[in-house]
């Protein structure tokens, strides 16, 4: 996927070619900073004003989500250390990520900041000084002139955008951060090859959706037919009414509402459990108990419930879940689930204590 290019000729069509080179993020970051201050009608920026907005557009990928960004790409440590030193939440809304880190005056903060003023502000550039890639000091001094119409001037301190590009890169604004985030989605697969859902794992969703059809249309049933049902993790009864409908594996990794990684959970227990891991050795069994009691009254009762369709992600045919001995079975979801855990495990989330 390529970007869109200026309709005039005087401008140079080398976007493209500003992400040519890079072994890590920070390129992609810094063009989305940049056409997020252009959007707010900013032409001269403050550079770490950008960094902090580089910081805050990884913030929820890294958090949360927890993907690799590889070994040399720095973002994580450099979140990390601010998290630290300004007390913020791993979860903080994106406002309230630039709100603090443009109005710091920690030091710590700012120096983790200015990590990235090392090479991506004149990196970028490359492409318009072709004769003297790697030449920061001179890169500076010819971009104060728009030397070559380059897309922005740089300083110690500031970034003005050449006022040739400025109509071109508000009007196209929006292709141009689906680009970023295409190729930032093509990088993090690479590094992450087994995690699901890469591509909706880079922003923050504005609210998830709920569960009560899962619960109504599903659980309700299971447990109306079968009577209250044992939480897996309290052994406490759960009655209609009386229970929370959890993701067995944390949805911050799975990105989705399947029902075979949906269980019926004691309130208290489910809200405290956050987005940890559960302990195949403990919990396993009592998943799988309430999984198979679940398909096999619902394939009973619904059989063309829509919620059943949820299971052919792993088991070839629902005839299978009545036909089908029980350790094949349970061999079936254990093969599911244990690498999942175990991708989830090495991509950071913790385990239940």
């Amino acid at each position: 996927m390529f970007p869109p290019q200026p309709s005039t000729n005087s401008l140079p069509i080398i976007i493209a070619a500003c992400f040519k080179s890079k072994s890590a993020t920070y390129k992609y970051y810094w063009f989305i900073a940049l056409l997020e201050e252009l959007e707010n009608g900013n032409l001269l920026i403050n550079k770490t004003d950008l960094f902090a907005s580089m910081i805050a557009n990884a913030w929820y990928t890294i958090n949360y989500f927890k993907l690799s960004y590889g070994k040399q790409d720095k973002l994580k440590v450099r979140i990390q250390e601010i998290i630290i030193a300004e007390k913020l939440h791993i979860d903080e809304k994106k406002s309230n990520i630039l709100a603090v880190l443009k109005g710091t005056k920690n030091k710590s903060t700012l120096k983790s900041l200015r990590y990235f003023d090392g090479e991506v502000p004149y990196r970028f550039l490359s492409p318009w000084f072709n004769d003297i890639k790697g030449d920061k000091k001179e890169i500076y001094l010819l971009s104060q002139s728009f030397h070559n119409n380059c897309l922005y001037s740089v300083n110690e301190q500031m970034v003005v955008v050449n006022p040739d590009w400025v109509p071109y890169l508000i009007q196209n604004s929006g292709i141009l951060k689906q680009f970023c985030y295409w190729n930032l989605s093509l990088y993090l697969q690479k590094h992450n090859p087994n995690v699901p859902d890469v591509p909706n794992k880079l922003f923050k969703a504005p609210s998830r959706n709920g569960l009560n059809k899962q619960r109504k249309e599903f659980w309700d049933i299971v447990i109306k037919h079968n009577g209250p049902i044992e939480c897996v993790y309290t052994n406490r009864l759960l009655d209609i009414g009386d229970y929370a409908v959890e993701h067995f594996i944390p949805h911050a990794f799975v990105s989705h509402d399947l029902v075979w990684n949906l269980i019926p959970a004691d309130k208290s227990f489910n809200s405290s459990k956050c987005d940890k891991l559960p302990n195949l050795e403990i919990y396993f069994e009592g998943y799988f108990k309430l999984q198979l009691l679940a398909a096999q009254t619902i394939l009973e009762i619904h059989p063309n419930s829509k919620f059943l369709e949820d299971y052919l992600t792993f088991i070839p045919d629902l005839d299978m879940i009545r036909g089908m001995d029980i350790e094949g079975l349970k061999e079936l979801f254990r093969n599911n689930i244990q690498p999942l855990v175990t991708i989830a495990a090495n991509n950071g989330f913790e385990f239940m204590k």
